[in-house]
């Protein structure tokens, strides 16, 4: 027998990096030197040659739909230790989550969380507490992210209906008061950050109008959060979600969520159980301190992810949800001017309806988009991304998002969409 070496890291973060150093004490088990091997059966299948090795990740400038490009601070907080996730260190992060969250949403609610998951998550979420069958939900569809919150809605066995838009427009408030009127919905849908097709919705007095019909409003902000105003009480938002990965520039694996009085008695009221456990508010409420009852173990969180968004967060209070406004807004009105002098059209004609986090973007007739992105990230290293849904094929789109929205970034881009699109006429010329 001999006595084994316990020796846990510690790592600290200075100045963006990561430090590391280690402690060790004898353990008080004894652990055996040698084991007799053939006590255990022989394994069928070997281990895989791909993990021989430690992994290799290019660095990549990602200027799709996202995800967007951390930074520094955010990537080294995944490294830091390890906490169980009932420590009280880990709640004291949570806690900070989602004063983060109520500052980015612009909300007192109380029950504002992040879910473990992607924004898939925060919308099935949304969805599956508020929603009972039979329950009427008016869905506003001008993107793919309508057909999936209907695709949701209707396996829930809610009467789903729709009021659709042409991809590349928006609502307007008369167009959702006439639906209102005519569906008698409890519940209405709307995204405001429409990535499939690069639209920019305004939100502002659609609440009063829901809530004028007796309708809780959920609102869709995955690829709008940190980039247009939002204020989720003041414009009478019921239920808000989005996602860390664009604009707040965390890596994607939590969505941020946020729930109204109005959409909490709904909830209380339900005649039927949340159809879902790992999605149920009130455990969920409970496990991140919303409830003012004692915490109780619900999953087991993603604690380095809660690391990493917890300093996404505190970047963006660093600088200001104004500025960063303004920033997206100063960024992408430069870009469409470099996109017109390089023969490109927009796809979304009215200006007043333009998403500034990803633009979906009309190349000249006679280059394809499928050369453009792949020459891109062959050449260059960048990320474009083609068209999603309904736009599949026809456009597009290019995001400056969080730390990427910034002068360097937007030269880089655009620089190298001119030399793709020199390229793929070079290439056609050549095979003429």
């Amino acid at each position: 027998m001999g006595t084994s070496m316990f020796c846990p890291a510690i790592l600290r973060i200075t100045g963006g990096l990561v430090s590391r150093s280690y402690f060790c004490w004898p353990s008080l088990v004894k652990v055996p030197t040698t084991r007799n091997m053939s006590q255990f059966p022989t394994v069928e299948i070997s281990p895989p040659a791909a993990l021989k090795g430690p992994i290799n990740v290019p660095k990549k400038l990602l200027l799709g739909a996202g995800p967007a490009t951390s930074s520094d601070r955010v990537l080294a907080a995944g490294a830091l230790p390890l906490l169980g996730i009932l420590h009280a260190e880990s709640f004291q992060v949570m806690d900070e989550i989602k004063a983060g969250l109520q500052y980015v949403f612009q909300t007192k609610n109380e029950l504002t969380l992040a879910i473990s998951g992607t924004g898939h998550a925060g919308m099935e979420a949304a969805a599956v507490n508020i929603l009972e069958p039979g329950d009427v939900i008016l869905v506003c569809k001008k993107g793919i992210w309508g057909e999936r919150m209907a695709e949701m809605a209707e396996r829930m066995g809610a009467d789903v209906r729709i009021a659709d838009k042409t991809p590349g427009d928006a609502f307007t408030l008369a167009e959702i008061e006439e639906a209102l009127k005519k569906h008698r919905p409890c519940v209405m849908f709307i995204t405001q950050g429409e990535s499939s097709t690069g639209v920019g919705q305004p939100v502002e007095g659609m609440g009063d109008l829901c809530h004028k019909y007796d309708c809780l409003l959920i609102v869709d902000t995955v690829a709008s959060l940190g980039a247009m105003p939002l204020f989720t009480d003041k414009w009478g938002i019921d239920i808000c979600y989005s996602g860390t990965q664009k604009v707040l520039n965390a890596p994607p694996s939590l969505a941020p969520i946020t729930f109204s009085e109005r959409a909490r008695e709904k909830i209380a009221n339900r005649k039927t159980k949340v159809g879902s456990f790992y999605f149920d508010m009130g455990f969920l409420g409970n496990y991140w301190g919303c409830d003012g009852g004692p915490r109780k173990y619900h999953h087991t969180g993603p604690i380095s992810s809660y690391y990493q968004f917890r300093e996404a967060l505190a970047e963006m209070a660093d600088e200001g949800l104004e500025n960063s406004w303004k920033k997206h807004e100063n960024i992408i009105a430069q870009f469409h001017d470099g996109l017109r002098k390089l023969g490109c059209e927009l796809f979304v004609k009215n200006k007043e309806y333009r998403l500034p986090t990803i633009t979906s973007i009309v190349l000249p007739s006679d280059v394809h988009w499928k050369d453009v992105t792949t020459y891109v990230m062959q050449k260059h290293k960048i990320e474009f991304a083609g068209g999603l849904g309904p736009t599949a094929g026809q456009i597009i789109r290019i995001g400056f998002m969080g730390s990427n929205a910034c002068p360097e970034v937007l030269a880089t881009g655009l620089a190298a969409l001119e030399d793709a699109i020199k390229n793929a006429r070079s290439q056609n010329a050549a095979k003429m």
